[in-house]
């Protein structure tokens, strides 16, 4: 038999807590704890969905997957690097290289053309010219668009430029690919073509969790971790 995989990231006693605004009070009395002491592994292949209520803790768990924020307790290891002791500099070179995010609004440069939005991460990579525009351009042609290559954000639909985010997402070739509410700006038909392409990108080397109200992204992954009040419950 061979031996398991190695979690792509994987959280061990991760919990969270915002500061307040003290005034007059304690900080403990105004500090809010939006997770408490998770613990999950994400393995290469997986698709996996948080889910919960607002205010359950998901986008927090994605921001410390991310490595937008650091626990207040525990750690987070991204391949094999815990994201707790990275320096902030560190970090960034991380989310560059290892992270593709996708956002509920699709966040392009609006003076950009769908190419160039795809290719940008590659520009901090140092990667030459031609190249970003190869990879950006058989990426597009991947998720469909290889006829709107020179569009601008304005001239795409909402499905077209989410499409576009996505592309982006993995134009760096990450480990593990982040997306909060991906369909949530998409009416159902374009939401549900969306929903494919992500299903499409776990592979032998890379994983997606996504965070979504939307039952038919829940029953698409692999895998469900329902959030409540902070705390896995499912």
């Amino acid at each position: 038999m061979s031996p398991p995989q190695d979690a792509i990231v994987a959280c061990k006693s991760v919990s969270h807590t915002y500061k307040g605004n003290t005034g007059r009070l304690r900080a403990s009395e105004t500090d809010v704890q939006a997770l408490k002491d998770i613990n999950l592994s994400v393995y290469p292949g997986e698709f996996v969905c948080i889910t919960g209520a607002s205010g359950s803790g998901k986008s927090t768990l994605l921001h410390l997957l991310a490595g937008l924020d650091t626990p207040t307790e525990g750690e987070i290891r991204l391949a094999s690097v815990d994201l707790s002791e990275c320096s902030g500099k560190e970090r960034v070179r991380i989310r560059r290289d290892e992270i593709g995010i996708v956002f509920q609004q699709f966040h392009l440069l609006p003076a950009l053309s769908a190419r160039a939005n795809v290719a940008l991460p590659l520009v901090e990579q140092g990667i030459s010219k031609r190249r970003r525009r190869e990879r950006a351009t058989s990426l597009l042609e991947q998720v469909g668009l290889g006829d709107r290559l020179t569009h601008q954000p304005a001239e795409l639909s909402g499905g077209e430029q989410q499409r576009v985010a996505i592309a982006r997402a993995l134009v760096t070739e990450p480990s593990l690919v982040i997306a909060d509410e991906p369909t949530g700006e998409l009416d159902t038909e374009t939401g549900a073509d969306v929903l494919r392409l992500i299903q499409e990108i776990p592979d032998e080397n890379r994983a997606v969790i996504t965070a979504s109200h939307d039952e038919t992204v829940a029953s698409a992954a692999d895998r469900r971790i329902q959030l409540r009040d902070g705390q896995v419950v499912e």
